[in-house]
């Protein structure tokens, strides 16, 4: 495939979920580290797996950890970043899901913002790398 017949809206979609990985990657590992430092300011457990704020706050930093890096190496059209990336932002909206009843507004963006990276990795993931040859 030439740079001719890779089109610029593809980049600009894949440039997007790189963005918004590092970005939601940074905001989960600090939502992560805030429900580890306020526990009081979460209500017992959630609805849905009966965990405590702390173990989301781990699980937020784990996978805020693995959008974040993941989300740098989108940019050098590495596979292994766009497969750990769909891997990260489906537990990321499954996570959001599971605590939708803490933070309803946030996470319902959240799960948006995932999907949209989803999308664009498996869609056009292969266009950045295209780029490179």
């Amino acid at each position: 495939m030439s740079n001719k017949d890779i089109s610029k809206g593809a980049v600009g979609w894949i440039t997007f979920a790189g963005f918004m990985m590092v970005i939601g990657g940074g905001f989960a590992m600090l939502e992560g580290l805030g429900m580890l430092i306020h526990k009081a300011n979460f209500p017992g457990v959630d609805a849905v797996l009966h965990q405590q704020s702390s173990t989301w706050g781990w699980f937020h930093i784990i996978v805020g950890a693995a959008l974040l890096f993941s989300g740098f190496g989108i940019f050098s059209g590495n596979v292994l970043a766009r497969t750990v990336g769909v891997i990260a932002a489906t537990i990321s909206a499954l996570g959001a899901f599971t605590t939708i009843q803490l933070q309803p507004v946030w996470n319902t963006i959240i799960i948006a913002v995932d999907i949209a990276i989803i999308w664009a990795l498996t869609a056009h993931g292969r266009d950045v790398r295209s780029l490179d040859e």
